[in-house]
C-alpha cells in the first residue's frame, strides 16, 4: 500500500526493444509475455446481471435501485450542467439509455454529499491486448470479500485493465515455517481476477514474526524467503502471473533498507521463484523513491540476472518524471520498467464518515489520472499501474476511483477512457513546437483494436485553441467530441485526439531503452544482515564504530540441490579489516544444499582514513555456479567528516531570526543557547512535525562549492529523522535527510547535503527548473517528523562546507 513520507506538512508491458538486443535480452522479454497465453483468449466483458456499481455500457438501460422511491430525485450529468427528473418502475429508477459518461443521482433536499453515482461506458470493441500497458493497483484480497471480488474484477475488466496489482501478508499464507493454509483470501482473489482475464501482479511488505520479530524489516534468514516464493509459484501458476517480492522496502515504513540488502533479498526470491515456476514473471522488489545511494548500492551488487522487470512507484509532479524515469532507468540493466503504483492523488473534505472528495477535487482526480497515464507512457515503461481502484484513505489524501460500494467516481470513467483509447500504446513522443501553453503526447495504439495516431492533449492554465486535423476526438471521460474541424478547444481537462496528419507539429522522442546487461544468476547468495538502527538509510550504509573493532554479520547460502565449493575474495574493503582478520582471505568455503553459512567479518576503523561513506566488496568464484556478489557501504560512527567550513552561520544563534513552524498550532519555544538554539515543541494532529525556520540575510547564501549544511545535534526528547527543508526564492522546497540522527542525550555532528535533496511533492510550490539551485535559497528549515507528542533539541554551529 503506498504510505506517503510525512514531513511538512505532509511529505511523505509492453517492452520496447533495444535496436540491437543479444539472444539473453529477447529470451527475457519473451519471458514477460510467456504467461499471457490465456489473456489472448479473452472475450469482450460484459456487466453482470446486477451490474455492481452501478456501471453500464452504451445502448443498455439503465435501472439502478434507489433507498426512496417516493421521493423526488433527479439526474445529473458530469459537472451537474444538466438537471433531469427521475421516473421509477417496480421501485427503481429507470433512466433509459444515457450517453457515455458520469452521472449522479441525488434525492431533494438532501445534503450536496449525499448522492448516488453511476458511469456508462463504452463497450470496448475488441478484447484487451495482452500487451496493453494499461493497468491497476486493486489490491482485491485486502478490500473486498470473496462475495465482492468477481464484481470488482469484472469492473477492472470493463475499463480495459490488463494487469492487475494485488496484496498479500505472508504469515496468513505460511503460518509457521514450512505450514502453508489450505484455502486463504489470496486463494480467493487470485482465482477470481484470473477468471475476469486479467493479469494478476501479487506483492506483499511484511515478515511473518516467527520469520523476524521486526516484521516490517526482511527475513533473517534469505531461506525462508526463498521457500515462501517458491511455494506461490508454485501454487498459482497460471493465476498469478508475476511477483513483487516486497513493497517499497526502500522506506522505513516498510523496513527502510539498503541498496545491498533489497538486491539479496532479490536474489533470494528470484531463484525460489524459478524454482518454483520457471516461467513465472520475477519483478524486481519495488522502489517507492529514486535515492542516487540506494539505487548505486543495489546496482553495485550486480543483481540484473535476478529480475525480469524493473519496478518502481511514483507520487511527483509531471514535470519530474523525465529525471525520476533517468534514474531507474540507468539502473535497470535494460529490463523493462514496470511503474507498479503511480497517481497525483487528491484530498477528501467534509464528513469524515463519507471521507469523499469535494466536486472540484472529484473532476480534479478524473482528469489527473489520464494526465499521469500519458506522461507515464512517454517515457516508455512497459507497464503502468494506476493507484487505486477501491475506496482508500491515508490521512486526507483519497486514493480511490470507486466508493466503498464500488460506485465509481469520475476517474473510473476516465480510466475506462485510457483503456480502450490506448489499448496497446507505445510513445511517439512529446510535443516540442506547439504553443507554450500546451501540454500534448503522441501515442501509436489500437483504440477498438484500429491501428491509429492517438494525441492526448491539453492546456496547463485557462483556454486554448490547438490546430490539427482529426479522425475523431474524445473528452478525458471517453465522450465523443466534435472532429469536423481543424480547431480544437484545450482546457485543463485533457483530451484524446485521434491525428490525421501530425503536420506540422514535432514531436521529441521518448527515451531510449538502456543497453541490455548480460548476466547469469548464480545459486550463491551472499547477505550483510543488519538491524534497521545499524542503517543510514540516507546514505544506504551500515553504521560501524569509529572507536572499537566491530564484527559484522555476512553469510553465504546455496540454494541449489548440489553441494558447492568455491572461494570469496574482499575486493573494495581489506584496508578496513581487522589485523587478525587480514590472514582470512581469500576464503575457501563449502555449502551444502540449502545450506546457510556466517563469513566471519570484523572491521577496525581505528586511526585509519576513512570517507563518510566507504565500500566493501566480496565476490565469489564458483565455477559453473557462477559468480556471486556483494557489495556493501559503511559509515564510521559517530561520523568522521572530512570537510572544509565556507562560511559559518554565526546569525542562526538569534532565536529572533527563527520563525516557529510547527504541525497543528503546538506549542513551540525557541531559546538561544550557546553557539546555537534549542528547540521544545508539542506538535499536534495526525501528522506532527516541528520545523523552525531561518530566512537568509545578505552574505549567508551558500558560497560556490558548497555541498551541504553541517551542525551538531543533540536530541533531548522525541523520536523520528531530522531533516532539512530548503526553500529556493521562487518557493519551491526540498528536503535533505540529515544524514546521522543522534540517539537521545546524544550529540552528533551531522550534515544534510543539497545533492540527496528530495522535491516536496504534494506541498511544495512547482520549480520550474526542476532542481534544486543552492545559490537560489533563501530558507531552510530544521526539524523532525515525529510519532511523539513533545520533543526538544538544540543545533549548534550551523554552517556551509564542502566535502
Amino acid at each position: 500500500m503506498k504510505h506517503f513520507l510525512t514531513i511538512q506538512p505532509s511529505f511523505h508491458g509492453r517492452a520496447t526493444l533495444p535496436r540491437r538486443i543479444g539472444a539473453a535480452a529477447l529470451a527475457v522479454i519473451l519471458l514477460v509475455f510467456a504467461n499471457l497465453g490465456f489473456a489472448a483468449q479473452r472475450s469482450l466483458p460484459k456487466p453482470l446481471p446486477n451490474h455492481p456499481g452501478n456501471v453500464f455500457l452504451a445502448g443498455e438501460e439503465v435501472v439502478v435501485p434507489l433507498p426512496d422511491a417516493n421521493a423526488a430525485w433527479e439526474l445529473y450529468d458530469y459537472r451537474d450542467t444538466t438537471r433531469t427528473p427521475v421516473t421509477f418502475r417496480n421501485g427503481q429508477a429507470n433512466l433509459g439509455q444515457l450517453p457515455v459518461g458520469f452521472y449522479r443521482l441525488r434525492r431533494a433536499g438532501a445534503a450536496p454529499e449525499q448522492w448516488i453515482s453511476l458511469a456508462v461506458l463504452e463497450p470496448l470493441k475488441v478484447p484487451v491486448s495482452p500487451r496493453s500497458p494499461i493497468a491497476l493497483d486493486v489490491a482485491m484480497a485486502w478490500f473486498y470479500p470473496k462475495e465482492k471480488m468477481q464484481a470488482a474484477a469484472q469492473l477492472c475488466a470493463l475499463a480495459g485493465v490488463n494487469w492487475v496489482r494485488d496484496r498479500m501478508t505472508w504469515q496468513e499464507l505460511e503460518l509457521e515455517r514450512g505450514r502453508f493454509a489450505a484455502m486463504t483470501r489470496y486463494d480467493q482473489s487470485a482465482q477470481a481476477q484470473a477468471a475476469a482475464g486479467l493479469q494478476v501482479l501479487q506483492v506483499h511488505h511484511h515478515s511473518p514474526s516467527w520469520a523476524n520479530p521486526v516484521t516490517k524489516r526482511f527475513p533473517l534468514d534469505l531461506r525462508d524467503t526463498f521457500r515462501f516464493h517458491r511455494e506461490l509459484a508454485r501454487r498459482w501458476q497460471g493465476q498469478v502471473l508475476a511477483f513483487e517480492p516486497w513493497n517499497e522496502a526502500d522506506i522505513d515504513v516498510f523496513g527502510g533498507h539498503t541498496g545491498s540488502e533489497i538486491a539479496s533479498l532479490q536474489k533470494a526470491a528470484y531463484l525460489g521463484l524459478k524454482a518454483g515456476n520457471p516461467s513465472v514473471i520475477a519483478c524486481l522488489n519495488v522502489w517507492a523513491h529514486h535515492r542516487p545511494a540506494q539505487l548505486q548500492d543495489f546496482h553495485a551488487n550486480a543483481a540484473w540476472p535476478y529480475f525480469d522487470t524493473y519496478n518502481f512507484h511514483h507520487y511527483e509532479p509531471y514535470d519530474r518524471y523525465p529525471a525520476l524515469y533517468s534514474d531507474h532507468r540507468a539502473v535497470s540493466a535494460g529490463r523493462p520498467l514496470w511503474v507498479t503504483e503511480c497517481a497525483m492523488p487528491v484530498k477528501w473534505a467534509g464528513d469524515p464518515s463519507l471521507k469523499e472528495l469535494p466536486d472540484e477535487n472529484l473532476w480534479d482526480q478524473s482528469e489527473r489520472l489520464v494526465k499521469t497515464f500519458a506522461a507515464a507512457l512517454h517515457e516508455n515503461p512497459a507497464m503502468v499501474f494506476y493507484f487505486l481502484l477501491p475506496h482508500y484513505v491515508e490521512g486526507q489524501t483519497q486514493f480511490g476511483i470507486v466508493r466503498p460500494d464500488l460506485t465509481p467516481r469520475p476517474a473510473y470513467v476516465s480510466l475506462a477512457a485510457v483503456g480502450r483509447l490506448l489499448g496497446d500504446a507505445r510513445p511517439l513522443g512529446r510535443l516540442s513546437n506547439g504553443p507554450t501553453n500546451v501540454v500534448a503526447y503522441l501515442f501509436k495504439a489500437r483504440p477498438d483494436g484500429r491501428e491509429r495516431d492517438i494525441l492526448i492533449a491539453w492546456s496547463r492554465t485557462g483556454e486554448t485553441t490547438f490546430y490539427c486535423t482529426a479522425d475523431a476526438v474524445w473528452d478525458h471521460l471517453g465522450r465523443q467530441r466534435p472532429s469536423n474541424t481543424s480547431e480544437h478547444r484545450l482546457a485543463t481537462a485533457p483530451i484524446f485526439i485521434s491525428l490525421r496528419s501530425r503536420s506540422p507539429w514535432r514531436f521529441e522522442p521518448p527515451p531510449k531503452t538502456p543497453t541490455f546487461l548480460q548476466g547469469k544468476p548464480s545459486p550463491v547468495v551472499l547477505q550483510v544482515l543488519l538491524s534497521a538502527e545499524q542503517t543510514v538509510l540516507a546514505k544506504s550504509a551500515a553504521k560501524v564504530s569509529a572507536d572499537r573493532p566491530e564484527t559484522l554479520h555476512l553469510y553465504a547460502y546455496n540454494f541449489s540441490d548440489q553441494t558447492l565449493r568455491g572461494t570469496l575474495e574482499l575486493g573494495e574493503g581489506r584496508t578496513w579489516l581487522s589485523s587478525s582478520g587480514q590472514k582470512d582471505w581469500p576464503l575457501r568455503i563449502e555449502l551444502k544444499p540449502m545450506e546457510r553459512r556466517e563469513i566471519p567479518l570484523t572491521l577496525d576503523l581505528r586511526d585509519k582514513p576513512v570517507r563518510m561513506v566507504e565500500t566493501i566488496r566480496m565476490e565469489g568464484q564458483f565455477g559453473s555456479a557462477g559468480k556471486p556478489v556483494l557489495s556493501f557501504q559503511i559509515m564510521p560512527y559517530p561520523p568522521r567528516f572530512d570537510r572544509v567550513t565556507l562560511l559559518p552561520l554565526n546569525g542562526a544563534a538569534d532565536t529572533g531570526r527563527w520563525a516557529g513552524e510547527i504541525s497543528g498550532a503546538g506549542p513551540l519555544r525557541i531559546e538561544a543557547v550557546t553557539n546555537g538554539i534549542s528547540v521544545l515543541a508539542e506538535p499536534k494532529g495526525s501528522d506532527r512535525w516541528v520545523y523552525p525556520r531561518l530566512d537568509l540575510i545578505a552574505g549567508e547564501r551558500p558560497p560556490q562549492g558548497t555541498t551541504g549544511l553541517a551542525f551538531e545535534l543533540t536530541v533531548h526528547e522525541g523520536e523520528g529523522k531530522f531533516r532539512v527543508i530548503w526553500r529556493e526564492a521562487g518557493g519551491a522546497s526540498y528536503v535533505s535527510e540529515a544524514t546521522v540522527t543522534p540517539k537521545p542525550g546524544e550529540t552528533l555532528e551531522t550534515v544534510a547535503l543539497f545533492r540527496e535533496a528530495v522535491f516536496g511533492t504534494g506541498w511544495s510550490p512547482p520549480d520550474p527548473d526542476g532542481r534544486l539551485n543552492p545559490q537560489s535559497l533563501e530558507a531552510f528549515k530544521i526539524g523532525v517528523s515525529t510519532p511523539s507528542t513533545r520533543v526538544r533539541y538544540t543545533i549548534r554551529n550551523l554552517r556551509w562546507v564542502a566535502y
